[in-house]
């Protein structure tokens, strides 16, 4: 495992270009499953999780053409079920949770269906009782001891259509669901499903290919299932996770930038959550400007209650930012309650922080109380390890942002997520080199 070596307290500048967005694009690639004609993607990150399931699905028997390093066509004409219970798929996927999003297409085109637990980020419970409940509703059959390590779902017919409200607004199941939906037989209604911008784009994109959905961006959908999907061409959009770290390296090091291609219509309240911290952006076209800080000071409630920041469904905030939040909080003037509601274990980053001079109080595993220092007192550099994606890059900008040397260990967490980052970061003056 590699290490990221930082010198920090530098000033940066200059422009940076979100990559494509992770999130959307493993949805996207699984989508591919769903017909046997070619469908190109542009705008790909070149990272590991991304790398991780177009290899996998290459190993079942898709055909993959790479156009550049954020394009490829994927032809799932010939896939191999056999392969699914083999040792090598159950060693490529379980080390990937985006897999879990196969289940969907391989269920409504083929009849069956076989996902190992998946790995990932080891922040808290994330159960996949949405993926499995919703195909259920649809018509599957889940043997969850198939060779003792495989989910297994498998349907006798066709899949038919059903009325289903999901527990909870997940993002991956209801992508799952709708992906199986668009083939199955009759009208499918789903309520309570995730609304988020990626599964937006993913919905768009089966309308492309023939499927008929009614409801896009809300979080009713109407699916009346279709016999055969075609191929299409799908641009990713800007990954809303690297732009809110940006936003957040750029205040932590006080530093002017420009974040080019940011996808602005597709944030939400990302940047007015930034506002309530007392970063304000400006905007040039899709590109963001973020201006010197030297101060930043966080706003209070009318009451004059302390702020509040916590993690919700869309259209609230992501909870993939919520690691970037409470760091930039450290340096703010004035107190900030952090609330990670969705994952347990997402704040346990911090002692790391507090070894680095920061003012946390961490009340239980969802709730940490960040009292800013006002850059009066400047976070040290340490050596420290990257626990997973998000806390990795919060943990980068705090690195950037502190006086003196860091190591960060275990930077394979950073890497499954953000592509090529020290020498984006390096390009802007950041003085980072992998070791």
């Amino acid at each position: 495992m590699g290490s990221f070596k930082i010198i920090g307290g530098k000033k940066l500048g200059g422009t940076i270009t979100p990559q494509g967005a992770k999130n959307e694009a493993l949805q996207i690639i699984s989508a591919c499953l769903l017909t046997d004609e070619a469908v190109t993607i542009s705008n790909l990150p070149d990272i590991v999780d991304v790398n991780n399931l177009i290899v996998l699905l290459e190993s079942m028997g898709a055909g993959v053409e790479r156009h550049s390093p954020d394009k490829v066509t994927l032809q799932a004409a010939n896939i191999r079920l056999d392969y699914l219970l083999s040792d090598d798929f159950y060693q490529k996927a379980s080390k990937l949770r985006g897999s879990v999003m196969i289940a969907g297409p391989l269920l409504a085109r083929f009849g069956r269906a076989y996902i190992p637990q998946p790995g990932g980020d080891k922040i808290g419970r994330r159960r996949l009782d949405t993926h499995f409940t919703g195909l259920q509703k649809l018509g599957a059959q889940l043997d969850i001891s198939v060779e003792k390590r495989f989910y297994g779902l498998r349907s006798s017919g066709r899949l038919r259509g059903a009325y289903m409200l999901l527990d909870e607004a997940s993002v991956t199941g209801t992508a799952n669901v709708v992906m199986a939906a668009a083939l199955a037989e009759g009208e499918t209604t789903i309520f309570n499903a995730a609304c988020e911008p990626y599964l937006v784009q993913l919905c768009e994109m089966l309308v492309r290919m023939g499927a008929n959905i009614q409801g896009i961006g809300s979080n009713l959908l109407k699916i009346k299932g279709v016999d055969n999907l075609k191929g299409t061409q799908h641009h990713l959009l800007a990954d809303m996770i690297e732009v809110g770290s940006f936003i957040g390296m750029a205040a932590m090091t006080a530093s002017p930038l420009r974040i080019k291609n940011a996808g602005v219509q597709a944030l939400g309240i990302i940047p007015s959550v930034f506002s309530r911290m007392g970063i304000r952006i400006n905007l040039d076209g899709d590109d963001i400007i973020v201006p010197e800080y030297n101060h930043y000071e966080v706003e209070t409630f009318m009451d004059g209650s302390i702020m509040t920041i916590a993690d919700a469904p869309w259209p609230g905030f992501t909870p993939d930012l919520i690691s970037i939040m409470l760091v930039v909080a450290t340096q703010a003037k004035g107190s900030v309650l952090i609330h990670q509601k969705m994952f347990e274990s997402r704040l346990f980053f911090v002692d790391k922080l507090i070894d680095m001079g920061a003012q946390i109080i961490l009340c239980d595993p969802h709730r940490a109380n960040v009292i800013g220092l006002d850059r009066k007192y400047p976070l040290r550099g340490i050596r420290m390890s990257s626990p997973d994606i998000r806390a990795g890059v919060a943990l980068l900008i705090a690195a950037l942002s502190a006086k003196g040397t860091s190591i960060i260990d275990n930077i394979d967490q950073i890497d499954r997520g953000y592509q090529q980052i020290e020498q984006r970061l390096q390009a802007i003056g950041a003085d980072i080199e992998r070791i």
